[in-house]
């Protein structure tokens, strides 16, 4: 038999006769640099859950790999123990962050490489997902667990085909107790004006699953947070698919499988002759509220404005300073030398920075369509086809290394669009779907979204929570 009790999130605690997994820890709020909570919030006793063998982090989002939670365990040997084994994916930089925290015991897993520890096999499962909005590898992986008479399977956020669902019924026949994908999220839509609606073809890929892997019980896995109070707008922008939305539906594509709905504190107990769930039956961890009722899909709700997150006056002047030594000395420089340049001229581009400051605020343009060099112009000259709106606070920080993208796109002061198009005599050219090489957002394009800016993101957690106790 197994017993698999959810924490939190994508945070499970697997356990078998002899054997405890922890998954993807996440125990603290906030998350994703302080942008999300748990929903539904949550009371977690550490010191009552049990020591763990194995520590399972499928990949490097902040959501699943967690500092602060990461530097906690490391710490507590009565949880974690000097033993213990850490399954990670052969990822440098989580790789690098685990030795940062002075882990030991690390593995690197390999797609459908079983691992035997006491009475368990564990079995990594491979993702199609090979590159991230960083546009940088970030390996990943499912979990097998079976102890010879029961298998779990933890999809987690992999992506999966029929190869990979062929293999996993190979090697274990039936899959007794399923934790499958269910929200196709649209984190940054909002930012990047991209469609704030269900993308039905992505959704119906999870339900595919669900059918192709046939298991005798499914559950809801993983997408247990929302924004923060703060930024609660984005709830309505973000979480397309509900449980119980998620749940009818596997009723009606897939009506062999039994499901149910897993919130923390739930306790699934699987064995070859039933599995049943108790709820809120931890010992360790219960749900404080149920809040999730305030991830209510609707995209037309009110959206606030831009507005720079500073509120010390001193800090707030240095701010803008900085801001403006940027855009009029820098960044029209920094744009001629850009390797775009030449597709922003091509598509004849009318690109206008807007800097949104405590009341009010400032616009730039430049105007790629003229011919000779290109200017920066202060105000609105007319037309624009590429649009940058972004708050002083949060461009001050991208102009001074102490932010990320992540942060930037997801907080709700950055938004961006585009109305791309060529005229010439007689013509009208629109341009191809893959934009990557003609209208990436300047700023994007000036302040890269790469492995250094990933690096310096996660070492700055590191640096924040390393020996700390909580």
């Amino acid at each position: 038999m197994i017993k698999t009790t959810l924490i939190g999130h994508a945070c499970l605690l697997v356990q078998s006769k002899e054997t405890t997994i922890l998954t993807d820890p996440v125990w603290f709020d906030y998350i994703w640099e302080e942008i999300n909570v748990l929903c539904p919030s949550i009371v977690l006793e550490k010191d009552k859950i049990p020591p763990v063998d194995v520590l399972n982090l499928s990949h490097r989002h902040q959501d699943h790999f967690d500092v602060r939670t990461l530097a906690y365990l490391v710490r507590n040997e009565r949880i974690l123990k000097p033993d213990s084994i850490i399954l990670a994916p052969k990822d440098d930089l989580l790789l690098n962050i685990l030795n940062e925290l002075e882990f030991k015991n690390i593995r690197v897993v390999s797609d459908f490489e079983s691992i035997q520890v006491k009475d368990v096999t564990l079995t990594p499962t491979p993702s199609l997902n090979q590159s991230s909005t960083a546009e940088d590898n970030f390996p990943e992986h499912g979990l097998l667990v079976s102890d010879g008479e029961v298998t779990i399977w933890n999809q987690v956020d992999s992506q999966v085909n029929p190869d990979i669902i062929q293999r996993i019924g190979e090697l274990y026949g039936q899959v007794d107790f399923f934790h499958s994908r269910f929200v196709p999220l649209l984190e940054g839509n909002f930012s990047y004006n991209k469609a704030l609606k269900l993308p039905i073809d992505e959704y119906c890929t999870f339900l595919n699953v669900v059918k192709a892997l046939g298991p005798k019980f499914v559950v809801p896995g993983s997408a247990a947070f929302r924004y923060r109070d703060e930024l609660a707008f984005l709830n309505q922008y973000t979480f397309p698919i509900t449980q119980d939305q998620f749940l009818r539906d596997v009723a009606a594509f897939c009506p062999k499988v039994s499901r149910a709905h897993f919130f923390p504190g739930d306790v699934a107990h699987i064995s070859a002759s039933e599995i049943r769930i108790d709820r809120q039956s931890s010992s360790f961890v219960s749900i404080l509220e149920d809040d999730s009722h305030r991830l209510t899909f609707k995209p037309n709700t009110e959206v606030p404005a831009i507005k720079t997150q500073t509120i010390d006056p001193i800090e707030y002047k240095r701010e803008l300073t900085v801001v403006e030594n940027f855009v009029q000395k820098n960044l029209l420089d920094r744009v001629l030398k850009s390797e775009l340049l030449e597709g922003w001229q091509h598509w004849q581009i009318v690109y206008q920075l807007e800097v949104f400051m405590q009341e009010e605020t400032q616009v730039w343009s430049i105007d790629f369509g003229k011919p000779g060099q290109p200017k920066l112009q202060k105000g609105d000259i007319g037309k624009i086809s590429l649009y940058e709106g972004i708050s002083s606070s949060e461009l001050c920080a991208l102009v001074e290394g102490n932010t990320s993208w992540d942060y930037v796109t997801l907080c709700g002061n950055y938004r961006t669009f585009n109305n791309i198009y060529r005229v010439t005599d007689g013509g009208f050219e629109i341009p191809p779907e893959d934009k990557s090489n003609y209208a990436l957002e300047p700023l994007m394009d000036l302040f890269p979204w790469d492995s250094d800016m990933d690096r310096r993101k996660f070492m700055k957690d590191v640096k924040r929570w390393k020996g700390k106790s909580e």
